[in-house]
């Protein structure tokens, strides 16, 4: 009966034991919880367009956006042969093999060894005289340690948030990727139009040379006016130069963007070019799902808070069990005989008391970490929320913009054709009409840029907000 009665106060102080310690457990190991993030984004985007739901342009496939097929093509061979993205998944798959040790922490450590040893005891020794010794082992010994602080189940987290940042570095490529190769494109099918108008524009002074030479010829002109249109003609053959030069090495850019050897590539022409989709940027806190860098950052904070945890734990006595086995004999015959058979267990307690301060070390080292990876992470949000309000408003200067481009070239051209007009009917010197030219030609160029721009603001924005990488 009072051996019955030991037993149950045995288990009672067991359970009580393990309560207790589970108890402790969760003291020790917190659970990842996002902080407040409402400071930092309230009047992220600085804009009176209010989002009224959580979705953003950033939710649209860039398929959806980009429509030309030349660039979709581009955009499609760059993400299967860009270096920047290889390397990236092989930064996925060493990521993948952490995650894979942290899952195993959980597991039993097994080794397996066999050795043969021989002594020579020396003759003043307590073995003196009494000849060589041999001894043959072949053993296995496995050991395992139970996670009551939760220091593996925090160690496995870090793992996992380390492999998840990877993913988001690699999302965080295609996004630069895609943005750099529409980027290039709308510069080229841009210099193209460049080019046609400086072409143009060339043939028609060539032809003001010819015109203004019999002008001169019939005396009714000075050389000054043949030398002037003489010199705007040079003036467009240099211009067709640069935008040539230009052209040449913006597709050397791409062909490193999409892996290939320099060359040259088909496209449509800056005409052609529009992208339909709404611009919705969404409410400030859908930037913690889109934006790669973002979710970088936070699963960098995510990484640094659980080696926190994993640090604190280690102040706690681990609980270790160790086996060993196997076969132990002073004869080579025996060695394997069941004779030879031996067995431990070992359970124990290891309680760190005093080593050199590395433990508390390591715990203050986590922390300031952790408070660094937190700053990172609401910094790199500012940075997001930057670059949504300036590629917005650099969306809605340019489109303001346009009208005025359109009307100064509108102007100019009417200018020139009324210039030429009076210059044949006496009433206005070539000096007019060269002028009236020149502007002319330089406001083309100008609202080819603005059409640029307009575009290159909608493909910022785009990847301001964390799109293209789904």
């Amino acid at each position: 009966m009072k051996a019955i009665l030991n037993k149950k106060w045995i288990s009672r102080v067991m359970v009580f034991a393990l309560l207790a310690i589970t108890m402790q457990s969760c003291l020790v190991s917190k659970d990842y919880e996002r902080p407040a993030l409402e400071d930092e984004t309230e009047n992220l985007y600085r804009t009176d367009e209010l989002a009224t739901d959580s979705m953003s342009m950033a939710d649209v496939s860039w398929k959806n956006v980009f429509t030309d097929p030349y660039l979709t093509q581009y955009i499609e061979e760059g993400l299967q042969n860009n270096i920047d993205i290889r390397i990236a998944i092989q930064q996925i798959i060493a990521g993948e093999a952490y995650l894979k040790q942290g899952k195993a922490g959980y597991l039993p450590t097994l080794s397996a060894g066999a050795s043969v040893a021989h002594q020579e005891p020396s003759k003043n020794s307590q073995f003196g005289g009494s000849g060589s010794l041999d001894q043959y082992e072949a053993v296995a010994s496995l050991t395992w340690e139970a996670d009551i602080w939760g220091k593996i189940r925090s160690n496995k987290r870090a793992f996992q948030a380390g492999y998840l940042k990877s993913i988001a570095a690699h999302q965080a490529v295609k996004t630069r990727l895609i943005e750099n190769i529409a980027t290039t494109y709308y510069t080229l099918v841009a210099l193209d139009a460049q080019l046609e108008i400086t072409l143009e524009t060339i043939e028609s002074r060539n032809s003001s040379v010819e015109t203004i030479q019999a002008l001169k010829d019939a005396g009714q002109v000075t050389q000054v006016a043949v030398d002037q249109n003489v010199a705007q003609y040079n003036n467009a053959r240099a211009l067709q130069i640069d935008i040539e030069r230009q052209i040449f090495k913006t597709e050397n850019a791409l062909s490193i963007l999409l892996a290939k050897q320099p060359q040259s590539f088909e496209r449509s022409k800056l005409d052609e070019q529009e992208i339909t989709t709404e611009m919705k940027i969404g409410i400030p806190y859908v930037l913690l799902r889109n934006r790669p860098d973002v979710m970088a950052a936070e699963n960098d904070f995510i990484q640094a808070f659980e080696l926190t945890n994993v640090a604190n734990a280690n102040f706690y006595p681990s609980l270790t069990l160790s086996a060993s086995g196997g076969f132990q004999s002073l004869e080579f015959n025996n060695w394997f005989d069941t004779n030879s058979l031996f067995s431990n267990i070992i359970g124990g307690l290891t309680q760190p008391i005093f080593n050199q301060r590395k433990v508390r070390t390591q715990y203050e080292v986590s922390k300031a970490q952790q408070e660094q990876a937190l700053l990172n992470f609401k910094y790199t949000l500012l940075v997001a929320g930057k670059e949504v309000s300036d590629a917005l408003y650099d969306y809605q200067a340019e489109a303001d913009k346009f009208e005025f481009r359109e009307n100064e070239v509108e102007a100019l051209r009417s200018a020139e054709t009324n210039s030429e007009t009076l210059l044949d009917n006496g009433y206005a010197n070539y000096l007019d009409l060269l002028t009236a030219r020149q502007s002319a030609l330089t406001a083309e160029l100008n609202s080819i840029n603005n059409k640029l721009d307009q575009l290159l603001s909608v493909v910022n924005f785009y990847k301001a907000l964390g799109g293209g990488w789904k």
